[in-house]
């Protein structure tokens, strides 16, 4: 629905100011859930958690992974018997039912198996026609899946569940509570793009950059905008990175979970800011299925998430944006 779980659709920027005397600045980085990873926080001793924050990938990825046969969503998915979900999985599947109710089915955990078959998931493309299409759709709809006694229950056996458009903001989340756990309380954290901020560095408020869109490949990502982000976590996603070319068509990797097929609208690329990176992550996804009208009515009428958003859109061959009200005093364009 979204990406697969590592395709980077923001490039993170740090505009660095000096550390405070008392406070030593740590940088650490490494490879995770088939992409990178960047964090950087604010030490009194300089203390490096680079072992800790592998680890928790590791059982993250060991929980919902999809790329890993023997992690519990694949068992889950294969109908293995007795299957017992952790925190992690647990935390993850109950926000995506939440958020699913709140999109009216636009955001779907169970669109798997069209991903799988458009050529985005871990198994190999599948020839598709309508027919097919159809058929699949049979499989998806969330409110098919349901959590009793600590175990997953399908009412189909071929449902596939799929947590890429929204774990690795659900990641970042469980990295910034570790930090703040040890008494961190400026820190920067970037997982595959999803970002979550706190308090500052040194004196300055922490920098990100949006990137423009574009699909030619090897090309230097250039900046769209850029944004104070202080308290908050930011994702984004888009159409423009992963996609294919079959005949005259361009398929993206979102799925709209009503269709079953690639979303096809003029919304180019979504950045959602929110409380926290789980959150951002699945609405990201979700708004780039609704398309640009129905994600600023979407907005407007949920209030009480406090989301704000950057949407690039293409209206008759230019870059436009939407900008949220409150985001506008905090974001800066670039030429």
């Amino acid at each position: 629905m979204k990406k697969i779980l590592f395709p980077i659709f923001s490039t993170l920027i740090m505009l660095t100011s000096c550390s405070s005397d008392k406070n030593e600045i740590v940088k650490l980085e490494g490879n995770s859930q088939g992409t990178t990873y960047h964090i950087t926080y604010l030490s009194d001793h300089a203390i490096l958690y680079k072992k800790e924050i592998d680890s928790l990938l590791t059982d993250i990825d060991a929980s919902m992974s999809t790329w890993i046969p023997n992690s519990i969503i694949s068992r889950i998915n294969n109908n293995e018997d007795n299957v017992i979900i952790d925190d992690y999985f647990r935390t993850v599947f109950k926000k995506s039912v939440e958020v699913s109710e709140k999109t009216e089915g636009n955001f779907d955990i169970t669109v798997g198996p069209l991903v799988n078959s458009w050529g985005f998931g871990p198994t190999i493309k599948s020839s598709l026609d309508k027919t097919k299409v159809d058929s699949l759709l049979q499989l998806v709809n969330y409110k098919m899946v349901s959590l009793k006694d600590n175990k997953i229950i399908k009412e189909k056996p071929a449902i596939k569940i799929d947590f890429n458009a929204i774990a690795q903001g659900y990641s970042v989340d469980v990295i910034a509570d570790f930090l703040q756990s040890r008494g961190i309380n400026n820190y920067l954290v970037e997982l595959g793009g999803e970002i979550k901020a706190k308090g500052k560095k040194g004196n300055a408020e922490w920098k990100v950059g949006i990137d423009q869109p574009s699909e030619k490949k090897g090309e230097e990502r250039k900046l769209e905008a850029i944004i104070n982000l202080n308290n908050r976590a930011l994702a984004t996603s888009g159409n423009y990175r992963k996609f294919y070319i079959e005949g005259n068509q361009k398929l993206s990797h979102i799925i709209d979970p009503k269709t079953g097929y690639p979303a096809k609208h003029n919304l180019l690329s979504t950045t959602v800011l929110a409380d926290d990176g789980i959150t951002a992550d699945a609405y990201a996804t979700a708004f780039m299925v609704m398309g640009l009208k129905r994600s600023i009515a979407f907005i407007e009428k949920n209030k009480s998430l406090n989301l704000e958003v950057y949407f690039i859109y293409d209206e008759n061959g230019q870059w436009k944006t939407y900008t949220s009200k409150s985001l506008k005093q905090r974001i800066k364009e670039l030429d």
